[in-house]
């Protein structure tokens, strides 16, 4: 059995807010009774891309006692997220990075577009992606990135989503070892398919969308936005089963 927890959009931005919330779910891992076989980042880590912020995403994620995978999100900066958290030399080029647990191999692909809020899966991203695919071949695989791939029914969400994501499907598509794909962005937890295997978006633990129907959820950007940041943050477990059947749970962090 794999068990993974799934966390997305810290945005610390030097603040108490953003920090202190960020801290109840490091505390809520560190503290639990079993182990995770990792820990996944999903994007926006920092909320203005600066040396500083990651100088604290390093030491918020010290304080993890497990395996911690991440991937840049449109809050990202690929020069300072490389130096600091990868400690790699300072580039412009998209943040792919191949790491195992459990028996696993996870793809963390940058699907950021500096400047955008959108995301959109360079050529150079997919090729490498289809590289280590077919190098893991028979090891089970994730692929995780930032930006949701498929309509989550959010207008707002919706416009800022993956583009161009058939290039991706078709990627999965012609590997079966695939059993999952994780995101972040929409700052709601949500369950949905993407060629055929389970995708899942990790709730933010910075604030929480409002949905349409929901109250705020039709308020648009220029008013301030659909964003709750009053809910408390949140994260999800994924487990994989010697079948490489995936459950997920949300939990709510006190």
């Amino acid at each position: 059995m794999l068990l993974l927890a799934h966390l997305s959009d810290i945005h610390l931005d030097g603040g108490e807010r953003n920090a202190g919330r960020a801290a109840r779910i490091v505390r809520y891992l560190a503290d639990l009774p079993r182990p995770v076989d990792a820990v996944l980042v999903t994007g926006d880590l920092a909320d203005h891309g600066s040396p500083q912020e990651y100088g604290e995403v390093a030491t918020l994620l010290a304080g993890l006692p497990y395996p911690v995978f991440h991937c840049p999100g449109n809050h990202d900066a690929r020069p300072a997220y490389r130096e600091a958290l990868l400690g790699e030399a300072p580039s412009d080029a998209p943040v792919n990075q191949a790491r195992h647990a459990g028996g696993a191999v996870f793809a963390l692909c940058d699907s950021s577009i500096p400047g955008s809020g959108a995301g959109h899966l360079a050529d150079e991203t997919l090729d490498w992606l289809d590289g280590v695919l077919a190098e893991e071949a028979g090891r089970p695989a994730f692929v995780a990135f930032h930006h949701p791939p498929v309509v989550l029914h959010h207008p707002l969400l919706d416009e800022i989503r993956q583009r161009q994501a058939e290039r991706l499907a078709e990627v999965v598509g012609r590997h079966p070892d695939v059993v999952a794909l994780f995101c972040g962005h929409a700052h709601t937890p949500s369950v949905s398919t993407f060629a055929g295997r389970p995708l899942v978006v990790a709730p933010g633990v910075v604030s929480t969308l409002s949905l349409p129907w929901e109250p705020g959820g039709e308020v648009g950007w220029a008013d301030g936005g659909p964003l709750d940041h009053d809910r408390p943050p949140a994260l999800a477990f994924h487990v994989v089963d010697d079948d490489r059947r995936l459950t997920t749970h949300f939990r709510l962090c006190p």
